[in-house]
């Protein structure tokens, strides 16, 4: 299927059948797709004056190559005599002009068109040979130095370079903007490394899953039931079970789903596990009497949480002298409020505690806590760090405190070329007490690094609402922590006055213990429900209130304002759905106007979009929402606008880029928005869980709307169950509590 990009360029009112052949020079380059290899040429070809229009499939394109071509001349209702090509080749130039316009084509970095007439001028039909054997010959001309000499050398290998393993990587079905990666990883041992191993393309490059390197493997000839595939496929078994929240799985199941994947007999499957238990690559453990199966960082993980956990657990504080009833009085007067006896307790025991977990709905009075707590350390001049998984959630900790918050990524300062932390057991964070809000949010990997970080002397606060949906990455960390026994916990359940007048916290509090809300479609409340039975009156229902409604009453941007999350990803209701509907609502495609279209999407300039994974480059994180404010075509660029920071993406790289108008209430953890518009559908019934539908609401700040079925909402009220976590951190808290 063509993209919408390829569909500029229709197909002919009567196609010809006769096959011929073409050749010649590369004039311009119309259009190119990197993903499809679709291009359009403008050729001048021999014994023709007039231009001809050439389209096809290929690696790579550039002005001043030569192609030859197979095909057949088409008439185009709109371009005219085409000439579609079922072969297309390019090939660098071997006259003066064709040269000249290839090094003039801005393909080689320092080239221009100036330098390419002088180089062409100077050395002619040889200038190629000259830049890769004798490139200290290219300083005889005016201009180019040692600096220039040398970027030219190293562009002209690496375009070489890159287009061999384009060629390579195109013939066994990897898109071109893949294929520079893959460069940049494996550099010139690209091919002999793929090669050898393919199935490293998995475990290496983002992007590049499982099923595209073995498509490359069966095309190299290796066999169903190598060892380096079964092993390649329980790796990619555990890793994604790691992305649906698992840190192992039982064996049986490990090999049961492998053996499914690979299509071949379990004992080949065996064999690669007992290869990778040898080398190492997978650990096997029995936890409740059941073999399991982990990588090796993951077991390191949780074994260093428990181990750590433990250590701090039960240990006095170790703060500067505090009458606790004279502070606690203190903070009550400088604050202007009460406390309730359930936050005096937490704000006790937080002081007197090394290790405390603080838990609640909305509503109870966290922040209130964190507050009372962090202004009776300040007056005591005890040193604390604030952070959150999110910067949306950093930023709403700093703004409730008074005091700076960072993302934990940047707390621990990730260095982005290596992907490892500044801040661990060597060089640990220079503060007495480290408070972690949204830990509901937090992983496996990420608690590892913060407790490797933390001073031993120090103290620490976790902050979350363990009823809202699990970490998106592996583990159940925060209820693990809870459910151990091992660790003291401060649970709140008394909604405060001010909160109790509002809907959204009222109703996401009965709606946890199992009741349904409280609901109405009209009034001055802040929590509605629509009640809409089909799919279309629910799609019709929230574009009205998104469009029209919501903004004219509460003078709100329906495009930046209102955060549409939805259950699942598929269906008429789900995020790719609604996305594309909400888009042509909010920003139409207007005529004329820049765009482009990659990796599923067509992103225009002021499209709200999200971050679908962590950049430490970048220094943007997956969940991220941000608005496209330029697209250059020259460039090949985008930029994006974060909370007023700008930044700027490739066109390869806009895979890491998704529309934003709807997302998934997994995707909307740790954020807040003034309003929230959720689908409820018993065609999502797979994902109608308790907290999903708990969590979507509580994202909600001044407006919640639920539209749909009556019947769906229910059945997600009274499903108190979640999918099961395999995850050995609660097995070894208990077990190595027991030893201690």
């Amino acid at each position: 299927m063509r993209s919408r990009d390829d569909q500029h360029f229709s197909m002919p009112d009567h196609p010809q059948s006769r096959q011929e052949s073409l050749s010649g020079l590369i004039e311009r380059v119309t259009f190119f797709n990197e993903d499809t290899g679709f291009v359009v040429l403008r050729v001048k070809a021999k014994g023709r004056k007039a231009l001809l229009t050439v389209l096809g499939k290929v690696v790579s394109a550039n002005a001043g190559e030569w192609i030859q071509a197979e095909g057949s001349w088409q008439r185009d209702r709109d371009h005219g005599m085409q000439f579609r090509a079922d072969r297309l080749v390019c090939t660098p130039p071997t006259n003066r002009e064709g040269i000249e316009k290839y090094l003039a084509s801005g393909m080689i970095k320092g080239i221009g068109p100036v330098y390419a007439k002088k180089m062409v001028q100077k050395f002619g039909d040889e200038v190629f040979d000259i830049i890769e054997h004798a490139s200290a010959r290219l300083e005889t001309i005016e201009g180019i130095g040692p600096g220039r000499r040398k970027l030219i050398k190293d562009a002209w290998q690496e375009q070489k370079v890159i287009r061999d393993i384009m060629v390579f990587l195109h013939s066994n079905g990897v898109s071109t903007s893949r294929a520079v990666r893959i460069y940049k990883t494996y550099g010139e041992e690209s091919i002999e490394k793929l090669q050898h191993n393919p199935y490293i393309l998995s475990r290496d490059i983002r992007g590049i899953g499982f099923k595209i390197a073995d498509q490359i493997a069966q095309k190299l000839g290796i066999p169903k039931d190598s060892l380096h595939r079964s092993q390649a496929g329980l790796a990619h078994t555990l890793t994604m079970a790691t992305g649906m929240g698992h840190c192992g799985l039982p064996e049986e199941m490990l090999i049961e789903q492998t053996t499914e994947l690979l299509g071949v007999p379990p004992d080949v499957v065996c064999s690669g596990l007992k290869q990778a238990l040898s080398e190492g690559s997978v650990i096997r453990e029995i936890l409740w009497e059941k073999p399991f199966i982990f990588l090796p960082a993951l077991k390191e993980a949780e074994e260093g949480i428990a181990r750590r956990a433990l250590r701090l657990a039960g240990k006095p504080a170790a703060y500067p002298p505090i009458d606790l009833e004279r502070a606690i009085e203190w903070v009550q007067g400088q604050s202007k409020i009460k406390l309730a006896d359930s936050q005096v307790k937490a704000v006790r025991n937080a002081l007197l505690q090394r290790f405390m977990i603080l838990t609640g709905g909305p509503g109870v009075g966290k922040t209130t806590i964190i507050r009372s707590i962090l202004k009776i350390l300040h007056a005591k001049k005890v040193s604390f760090a604030l952070a959150a998984p999110t910067g949306r959630a950093a930023k709403r900790l700093a703004e409730s405190t008074g005091h700076p918050a960072k993302t934990i990524h940047r707390l621990l300062e990730m260095n982005p070329h290596t992907g490892r932390f500044l801040h661990d057991e060597h060089h640990p964070l220079e503060v007495q007490l480290l408070v972690i809000d949204e830990c509901s949010m937090v992983d496996i990997p990420l608690m590892y690094q913060l407790w490797r970080a933390l001073p031993p002397e120090a103290h620490l606060l976790l902050v979350g609402d363990v009823d809202q949906l699990p970490s998106v990455g592996p583990g159940s960390v925060l209820k693990d922590l809870m459910t151990s026994g091992c660790i003291e916990v401060a649970r709140l359940e008394e909604i405060f006055r001010q909160a109790s007048t509002s809907q959204i916290i009222t109703n996401a509090h009965r709606m946890n213990q199992g009741d349904m809300p409280l609901t109405s479609e009209a009034g001055e409340e802040d929590f509605y429900f629509l009640e809409r039975d089909e799919p279309e009156q629910i799609i019709s229902a929230m574009l009205s209130m998104i469009t029209q409604r919501i903004p004219r009453k509460f003078m709100l941007d329906p495009m930046m304002d209102v955060q549409v999350l939805c259950p699942m990803n598929r269906g008429s209701l789900g995020v790719r759905e609604m996305n594309l509907t909400l888009q042509e609502r909010l920003n139409p495609s207007r005529e004329g106007e820049t765009y482009v279209e990659k990796f599923g999407w067509q992103f225009r300039i002021r499209d709200k979009v999200i971050q679908t994974e962590n950049n430490y480059d970048k220094d943007v994180f997956n969940g991220d929402i941000g608005q496209i404010t330029k697209i250059d075509l020259v460039e090949k660029e985008v930029i994006v606008a974060f909370d007023q920071r700008k930044v700027s993406y490739d066109f390869g790289e806009l895979d890491e880029l998704a529309l934003a108008y709807a997302i998934t209430i997994h995707k909307s953890q740790g954020s807040e928005f003034p309003v929230v518009v959720i689908p409820v559908a018993t065609q999502q019934f797979l994902l109608l869980q308790r907290n999903l539908i708990y969590t979507g609401v509580t994202r909600g700040r001044k407006l919640v709307l639920l539209v749909g079925q009556k019947k769906a909402l229910n059945m997600a009220v009274a499903n108190a169950t979640s999918a099961r976590r395999y995850s050995g951190l609660l097995h070894r808290m208990r077990s190595m509590g027991e030893k201690t």
